[in-house]
């Protein structure tokens, strides 16, 4: 008998395969909402950490930056001198489009800046970008009370609208995280996106009705005014005008021509919101040998 009839089989070789790491996402809802506030307050304490204002600087920034194109464009420019409430309309432009640029900006580099904690801590990778959108949150709900004071100082009545405004706020948030989600999870592989992102901005931040009014570019060109409206920026910027100062301010149906042509921005709003959930979730347990 051989020698090769004796020697038992060997198995055959296992498959090859890479094991991924921790998800986006958890079943686990308060552990995800736990790390998400915890990082976030602490995000909030470190960005202010040694600062002599603190605090402060959440709302001399966007202050500081409205009191600039209030002089340039009000003064200078002579624009928006005949439009009730212009600095109203200013200021909440100008505190709204500051929050979806600075969780944008955040996010983008976020899992980068934490590639310590994604190297040594298994947990839901989305708890990143979450607490980014928090944090920048933290800073919306102050310029809010800085917006009703100016608001109160203005003259403005009270009015039953005023309980809707969380609701473009809301829609204001999750479309910032959904975008802050993508461009966080493309800078990883692609750091080309930091600049992109940044030169994206300024062109939103011209489109978006901030500092010109909505008025002034519906007499001037209604068919541009409709498609600047499109943008979902633009109409949660307008109604949030609206409803905080009523008709001074057009509403965003009204801007884009009609009702139904609200569908647009709105469907536009939860395509690149789901579109950055489901980058992110694809990309998320590859983050860590990514980096």
């Amino acid at each position: 008998m051989s020698a090769n009839a004796l020697t038992p089989p060997t198995a055959p070789p296992a498959p090859a395969y890479r094991v991924d790491g921790p998800a986006a996402i958890t079943r686990d809802w308060r552990r995800f909402t736990h790390l998400s506030i915890t990082l976030a307050l602490m995000d909030w304490k470190l960005r202010f950490f040694g600062s002599v204002l603190g605090y402060l600087w959440s709302l001399l920034r966007p202050l500081m930056l409205f009191g600039i194109l209030y002089f340039v464009f009000s003064q200078v420019l002579r624009v928006g001198g005949d439009v009730p409430d212009y600095p109203l309309q200013l200021l909440i432009g100008v505190l709204l489009f500051t929050y979806f640029s600075e969780v944008t900006g955040v996010c983008v580099t976020s899992l980068v800046d934490e590639e310590p904690l994604i190297r040594k801590v298994s947990f839901p990778r989305m708890v990143i970008p979450v607490a980014a959108a928090l944090t920048a949150s933290f800073n919306l709900v102050l310029n809010l009370v800085t917006i009703a004071a100016f608001i109160i100082l203005g003259g403005v009545e009270p009015r039953e609208s005023w309980i809707f405004v969380p609701i473009p706020l809301v829609l204001l948030i999750v479309l910032g995280t959904g975008v802050g989600m993508l461009v966080s999870a493309l800078y990883v592989p692609f750091r080309d996106i930091k600049p992109i992102w940044e030169v994206a901005l300024q062109a939103l931040f011209y489109i978006t009705p901030v500092f010109y009014p909505v008025q002034l570019l519906l007499d001037y060109n209604r068919g541009l005014a409709h498609a600047l409206m499109a943008n979902p920026i633009a109409c949660l910027v307008q109604e949030t005008r609206h409803l905080l100062l009523g008709d001074t301010a057009p509403s965003a149906g009204a801007a884009i021509g009609s009702e139904a042509r609200l569908l647009i921005p709105t469907a536009i709003l939860f395509a690149v919101t789901g579109l950055g959930f489901w980058v992110f979730n694809r990309m998320a347990p590859r983050v860590a040998e990514e980096l």
